[in-house]
């Protein structure tokens, strides 16, 4: 993939993503978190899916402790794809600790498709800082423009927010095991609903999907189970 290529797929994928943020910064200034927090929020935690997550447990009434441990269980994916950029990130400490800021599912991805190993490195931080800029422009302009529209509701968009969460986490729906995880984190949301406090099931939905991913499928002596062919 050349330059080129990789600042327009990269300048796509931001623009994409900014629509998402606008969406979260409409439902985070609904919650009177206000245009600092919510910010705050964008720009040092910058992980869309546990961003959503915190908001929507505070939307419903559940407390930070809740909302901050969902968010943790959604960002430690995050650690993983670390671990699977760090061979291709040549940089020296200080160089490396900011990137680290970019470590999404967007540039993790993008960086990792790239047949060449040397088109790695560009490819993750083009996409990194793309989405890094639209994510946080778009929610500037989302918690400005939600304060001045007032309710959300009132345009429907209070819908934005389990519709923005399904976007994110739809790539995972590609493969079986992101697909049984997600069963399994939604049956057990609607099962603890109404037994426990607000905030409660979405953590506890968190974990189940996390053990269901932990959880490798066992594969005969062939290794057909997960058609991967790998003996475990």
């Amino acid at each position: 993939m050349t330059g080129a290529n990789d600042r327009r797929d990269a300048l796509i994928i931001g623009a994409a993503t900014g629509v998402f943020g606008a969406a979260f910064g409409v439902l985070a200034g609904s919650t009177g978190l206000g245009v600092a927090k919510t910010m705050a929020i964008s720009l040092l935690v910058f992980t869309g899916a546990s961003q959503f997550a915190a908001v929507g447990v505070v939307a419903t009434g559940g407390n930070q402790v809740t909302a901050v441990a969902s968010a943790l269980l959604l960002a430690a994916r995050n650690g993983f794809y670390g671990i699977a950029l760090a061979e291709h990130v040549r940089a020296r400490f200080l160089r490396r600790a900011a990137a680290a800021q970019l470590v999404i599912d967007e540039s993790t991805a993008l960086a990792l498709a790239q047949p060449d190993p040397a088109d790695r490195e560009r490819a993750f931080l083009a996409c990194g800082l793309s989405v890094f800029t639209f994510w946080n422009l778009g929610t500037l302009l989302g918690v400005v423009g939600g304060e001045a529209v007032g309710d959300p509701a009132a345009l429907g968009l209070d819908a934005a927010f389990p519709a923005g969460f399904i976007a994110l986490a739809a790539p995972a729906f590609g493969h079986r095991r992101g697909l049984v995880a997600a069963l399994v984190g939604g049956t057990v949301a609607l099962v603890t609903t109404p037994l426990v406090r607000p905030g409660v099931p979405i953590l506890l939905a968190s974990v189940g999907a996390v053990v269901a991913l932990a959880v490798r499928p066992a594969t005969g002596g062939s290794g057909a189970g997960d058609g991967s062919g790998e003996r475990r």
